[in-house]
């Protein structure tokens, strides 16, 4: 099936340099451009978008707002956003995850690591570039609570207590960045069974993909960041 592409950006010559590389591609294609958060969001209804590829500063209606928009509205649920951002250090980058970004990409990328970020993406396999997006949460989460448990959200704690244990260990290796097939091997269980127990934590904590079960694992301190 062919990915349908929605560029986001307020940059025009960044999103002709975004179309050329996407239509170049025989399983994607660009339904759309956008020059800030408003038009990406009636876009995404209008286009029957997969993929939104997301500049978090724009005028008016910015990437953080549109993301949220779109992470809310039941008729954008399949739409998965990829938060592209100048600087790989951001804060607005975990607030977009939080908001409901799949995850994010420096627009300094090499074209096929951007290509296969939005294949990625639209699979809802996988974080994009997970030990960054790791690390990146674990920073700001830790520079935002210092003091444990007291800065943990409670609510999100409490909804752990729905998972199976098996639930909360292929957890705790999602937030780790790591693959289905490599939680598999390091449990000792078949890629199938991983992928059964996150989609069952997904469901049970109302996570959207596997990015928003990195923000829910750290932010109710079942995992912890480690500050080097």
């Amino acid at each position: 099936m062919t990915i349908r592409v929605l560029l986001a950006d307020d940059q025009a010559l960044l999103r002709s340099a975004f179309r050329v590389l996407v239509d170049s591609e025989p399983d994607m294609e660009v339904v759309g451009e956008a020059s800030d958060g408003a038009e990406a969001v009636r876009l995404a209804r209008e286009q029957r978008a997969d993929v939104v590829l997301m500049d978090i500063r724009m005028p008016g209606t910015d990437g953080l707002a549109a993301t949220r928009m779109i992470s809310a509205d039941p008729g954008l649920a399949g739409v998965r956003v990829v938060i592209l951002t100048t600087f790989e250090v951001d804060d607005y980058v975990v607030r977009s995850l939080r908001a409901g970004a799949s995850g994010f990409l420096g627009k300094g990328s090499e074209p096929e690591e951007m290509l296969n970020a939005i294949r990625i993406a639209a699979g809802g396999e996988a974080l994009l570039s997970p030990v960054a997006t790791k690390g990146l949460i674990a920073r700001f989460l830790a520079q935002e609570g210092t003091a444990g448990d007291g800065d943990r959200d409670p609510a999100r704690a409490e909804r752990l207590d729905s998972l199976t244990v098996r639930e909360r260990e292929v957890l705790v290796q999602v937030a780790g960045g790591h693959s289905n097939d490599e939680i598999a091997e390091r449990l000792q269980v078949s890629p199938l069974t991983v992928k059964t127990h996150v989609n069952r934590a997904m469901a049970k904590l109302g996570a959207r993909d596997r990015a928003q079960l990195v923000v829910t694992a750290y932010e109710s301190g079942l995992v912890r960041p480690r500050v080097e």
